[in-house]
């Protein structure tokens, strides 16, 4: 293995952006505008308010963010529904079940949640908008494959940034993350390096 300093990559740092609970298209879609080149929205994306009802209304996406808005359901079973447009059972996500992820259960879950909800979660920010993150897709590469480790709750998936493992955490457990998880985290890895 080469050692680092031989290592002549232009790149110096590397950041990474953990936020809660928001998606690519919502912070960042309508970046679009500004570089055809990433993979963004263009206002064309729908959602209907009931995946079981064919001729239901749509919910098509916006640029009418202005501040952080309420937020999304994000336990996994709202995102299971989210994801595959039905409601989660024990039998639907039973093992061995196979669903498209259509990705058209977004408007339907927040309408559940809240009257009204759905045009929020089907909104995102205009580049002006949000002017720091404006300015960073203005001067830096965009990754805009945005991908949760678990269609889950926040802390499984902090776990999986810091240690590449949930240890099969699904939701926020206080006394699992008070008690501590076993798995070694990156930290732990640079440290022993």
């Amino acid at each position: 293995m080469a050692s680092l300093t031989s290592n002549t990559s232009p790149i110096k740092t590397i950041v990474v952006l953990v936020q809660e609970n928001r998606s690519f298209d919502h912070m960042l879609g309508w970046m679009k505008t500004l570089n055809p080149e990433i993979n963004g929205v263009t206002g064309s994306e729908s959602n209907p308010l009931s995946t079981a009802n064919p001729d239901s209304n749509r919910i098509f996406f916006g640029d009418g963010s202005v501040y952080v808005d309420p937020d999304p359901g994000h336990s996994i079973q709202e995102i299971y529904e989210q994801i595959f447009g039905v409601q989660w059972s024990q039998e639907s996500s039973a093992a061995g079940e196979k669903k498209e992820p259509t990705m058209q259960g977004f408007a339907q879950d927040a309408e559940r949640k809240t009257r009204g909800m759905s045009s929020a979660v089907m909104n995102g920010f205009k580049p002006e908008s949000v002017p720091v993150y404006k300015e960073l897709v203005s001067e830096f590469a965009v990754c805009d494959r945005w991908f949760a480790a678990v269609p889950a709750s926040t802390q499984p998936n902090r776990l999986f940034v810091h240690s590449a493992t949930s240890h099969g955490a699904t939701s926020n457990n206080r006394e699992l993350l008070l008690k501590g998880y076993p798995q070694k985290t990156i930290f732990d890895s640079l440290d022993e390096s």
